[in-house]
């Protein structure tokens, strides 16, 4: 394995995900909802294989329908006008979007500063890239804080001369955190003077049930250097279709499409006729989402809080992060480890995604973006922590 490589090893959600399936668990980990999105968007893809539109090599871009979609929805949410022709990229996912920004734009030894814990394919993608990963570790809840949030002094702080890129995850996974105006504001100015890109993880960019999404690249003079990611595996819930895309000033998605070119090439083409589809869905379409996911997320919260967890507040994403300590547990890796067998429930250690383990190894992620009947049921096993603690 290269030097570069050591200490990645194998994705924590492919080890806990076997654990569920090894103990028949309810899986709370891996973030994917166990219900298929919209059936007709489901059907566009059918029609799309059955006609032979897609079968073949798409265009490396991405269809042109899909890209016209994707600067339509930029234009319609937020204003943001991008040209479908030379600003947007489609991609294998946003995960590849993200190691194609950071291969196609981070030289070895550039430093990039992402918020800790970040989810784990960031710490991959930056040593593959050759780059120096710099966490900027945000805040747990406080009494007068009662929401995860950055320390902007501390980010300051952490920017250097080797400094190239901000990595930005709004809405946050693992915490819920969504970054409000004043704290996008500070991080904008931080980026225009030290002369920055920031690269902004948005997939989770509809699942916000406090505050709003407010996308970096609005703020003024970020749009010429921001690389906006997202995807439409957890907005249309088909999270195993794969595609992302990218957003960006011509010359930052040409660097991007240099590097994604030679990872994928191009990928899921009848798929990318779909997903042109679901992005034209009415607005009500995303407001049920919302709103079916927040009673979703208040019965897991309250569900967790009776039970002993210490549980912060979600403003957006699919997860909640609890912390163990009150139920007179320290280690969220040895706790998630052993909670298959104890109750029959996984959830995933947050301590994996920190670089500073001992920052995060009291704090553990579940997922509610399972039906109802599934979330009472894994609530009803976990019930008997609250009986030993």
């Amino acid at each position: 394995m290269a030097s570069r490589l050591h200490g990645l090893g194998t994705t924590i959600f492919a080890e806990m995900s076997a654990l569920a399936v090894a103990t028949g668990s309810i899986n709370l980990g891996q973030g994917f909802p166990d219900t298929d999105g919209p059936a007709s968007i489901a059907e566009a893809a059918a029609r799309a294989i059955l006609e032979g539109r897609g079968n073949q090599y798409p265009p490396g871009p991405g269809i042109p329908q899909l890209r016209r979609a994707i600067t339509d929805h930029q234009a319609d949410w937020y204003r943001l006008d991008y040209d479908p022709d030379t600003e947007v990229l489609v991609t294998a996912g946003a995960t590849e979007a993200i190691a194609a920004a950071l291969l196609g734009l981070v030289d070895p030894g550039d430093e990039v500063i992402a918020f800790e814990p970040y989810y784990d394919s960031y710490a991959a993608c930056i040593a593959m890239a050759g780059g120096v990963r710099v966490p900027a570790t945000l805040r747990p809840p406080t009494g007068s804080q009662p929401r995860w949030h950055p320390d902007l002094d501390a980010l300051a702080a952490a920017i250097s001369s080797r400094t190239k890129v901000l990595l930005i995850n709004s809405p946050h996974n693992p915490t819920g955190m969504v970054l409000n105006d004043a704290e996008l504001r500070r991080i904008a100015l931080l980026a225009i003077e030290h002369d920055l890109i920031v690269i902004t993880d948005e997939v989770y960019e509809h699942l916000v049930f406090e505050g709003s999404h407010i996308p970096m690249a609005t703020l003024p003079g970020m749009r010429e250097r921001t690389v906006c990611i997202s995807s439409a595996g957890k907005t249309f819930s088909f999270t195993g279709w794969k595609i992302g895309w990218v957003t960006a000033p011509a010359q930052l998605v040409a660097a991007v499409r240099t590097a994604k070119q030679f990872l994928t090439y191009v990928s899921g083409g009848p798929f990318q006729y779909a997903v042109a589809e679901a992005l034209r869905l009415p607005g009500d379409y995303y407001c049920e989402l919302r709103e079916s996911l927040r009673a979703r997320r208040d019965l897991l919260a309250e569900g967790l809080a009776r039970i002993g967890f210490g549980v912060s507040v979600t403003e957006g994403t699919y997860f909640i992060t609890t912390d163990i300590r009150p139920l007179g547990v320290q280690d969220g890796l040895a706790f998630c480890r052993a909670l298959p067998e104890r109750c029959g429930v996984v959830a995933i250690p947050n301590a994996v995604f920190y670089d500073d383990k001992d920052a995060g190894a009291a704090f553990v992620r579940f997922t509610f973006c399972k039906k109802t009947e599934v979330l009472d049921e894994a609530l009803e096993r976990l019930a008997v922590l609250a009986e030993r603690a």
